[in-house]
Formats: C-alpha cells, structure tokens, sequence
C-alpha cells in the first residue's frame, strides 16, 4: 500500500445536457497538472439531480460510460461519477468506476432521497462496492447514504470512503458535520464531493467538497466555486494510527438485511 494522490473536481452543472457537462469535464480533467491516481465528479454530472429518467437515462454502453474509459485510458488514471443508468427496465443512479485498463465496476446508489420521490423513479442498491488502487480499500457511495452510519460501516474493510453529491445549501451543515464523523468512526480517510451552481429545479450548492483523515481533520476544504484539487492520502500515517488506536477490533460485527 503506497500513498495515494486523489483529485476532486468541484463544477456547476448543466440541468440535462449531457453533452455540454461531458465537454466541461474533459476541460477540466485535462488541466489537472499533478499526478494523481483517482479523480472524482459530482453526483449525476451528466445531468444534475433529476428525476427525469425516462428521458436522461444512458446505457452501459452509451455515450458517457464510452466516454469515461477513453479519458481514463488517455489520462492514465482512474476516474469515477454517477448518473442515470437504465438496465433491464430498472433506472438506477450508478458510480461508474473507470480504471486505464477498461475494467469497469460501479456501485448503485442504495437510499433513495425520499422527500423529491427519488424512490419512485430509481431502484435501490442492494450492496457496497469494495475498489482497489495501489492497494487501496475503496468504499465509494452516493449523497443521502451518507446520512446512514450503518451501511457505511466498516470494520476494517476499507481505506478511504467516497461520498459524491448533489447536497444543497440548505443541508450543507449536515454534510459538513457527516463526513468527518464517517472518518472518525471508521479509521479511514473520507472524501465528498459536491457540486456548485443552481439547478434546473431552483436548487442551489454550496459545494463544500472536502477530504478529511482519520482524526477528522480537513486536509482540502472548497468554497462555493469552481476547484480542482489533488490531496495525497498518507498510507503510513492510517496503518500508524490504527495500530496505536485500534479501535476497530472492538467494533460490532453485524449482517444487513434487504
């Protein structure tokens, strides 16, 4: 397990314009001037939160999931974000996780934002998703999971926890106080990613977006503009700390249900 360089990418959106949000993002992923092995986007940055699937949903095989492998393959480096996934018949609002070697995995986004009807239009996740890089536990979820411990928890199964968001002002003191306790009671790092500017439902963010280590302390912390910023995650400085304050080994062991 060797450092890990991570890049957040922190942008407006365009409200269902798939296109013009793939061309900004491929701006901005090409002007990343460090070295990283990870960059993160936004929460269905194709398309910003809606609940219009019928109409913005993709395909794996479609236009941004195509997209993806070939700036990770020309980028060298994995990136990763959701948007509207359909398949079999099922919406579902999926992380795509684009490694250079065109090997995808995802994660499907388990709890469903009751209060806009999210559950009415999307299915939910039915498990986490484990990643790999340079060794590397992954755990990467998806806005309003953040709001549920349980599902997040981990007892030593992860190095870093990747939340990515389309989280409002008018939350953001939640998602502020949120991501440092996930870094605190699990022993890892925590990552979150939001996005800025107005949505076409009149919603507006914050950004905030942030990277957070194990004591909960904020290693990079954005305002509410346009940012790219690449952090190095110490691999040492985690193994140091839970060897000296282990207390993961005390930790319950439990099964989650459907």
């Amino acid at each position: 397990m060797q450092d890990l360089n991570v890049t957040l990418i922190q942008a407006t959106l365009d409200w269902h314009d798939a296109g013009a949000n793939r061309a900004r993002f491929s701006d901005l992923i090409g002007s990343i001037n460090e070295a990283t092995d990870l960059v993160v986007l936004p929460e269905t940055f194709t398309t910003g939160f809606t609940m219009d699937t019928e109409h913005q949903a993709e395909t794996m095989d479609g236009d941004t999931v195509s997209w993806l492998k070939r700036l990770a393959q020309d980028f060298n480096t994995t990136i990763c974000g959701s948007l509207i996934i359909e398949e079999h018949g099922h919406y579902y609002n999926r992380l795509i996780w684009a490694p250079p070697d065109g090997q995808l995995a995802s994660y499907d986004k388990r709890h469903l934002f009751r209060p806009v009807g999210e559950r009415d239009h999307f299915t939910p996740g039915r498990e986490r998703s484990i990643l790999t890089i340079n060794g590397w536990r992954i755990c990467p979820l998806i806005c309003y999971d953040l709001r549920f411990p349980v599902f997040s928890r981990g007892v030593d199964a992860y190095d870093l926890l990747l939340y990515i968001a389309n989280w409002p002002t008018a939350r953001r003191s939640a998602w502020r106080t949120l991501l440092p306790a996930r870094a605190v009671e699990n022993l890892c790092y925590t990552l979150g990613v939001n996005r800025i500017g107005t949505d076409g439902n009149d919603v507006e963010y914050a950004g905030d977006s942030m990277v957070v280590d194990f004591f909960g302390s904020l290693l990079a912390d954005c305002d509410n503009q346009e940012h790219i910023v690449t952090t190095r995650l110490d691999a040492n400085a985690l193994q140091r700390y839970r060897k000296k304050f282990p207390a993961h080994l005390d930790a319950d062991h439990y099964q989650l249900d459907d």
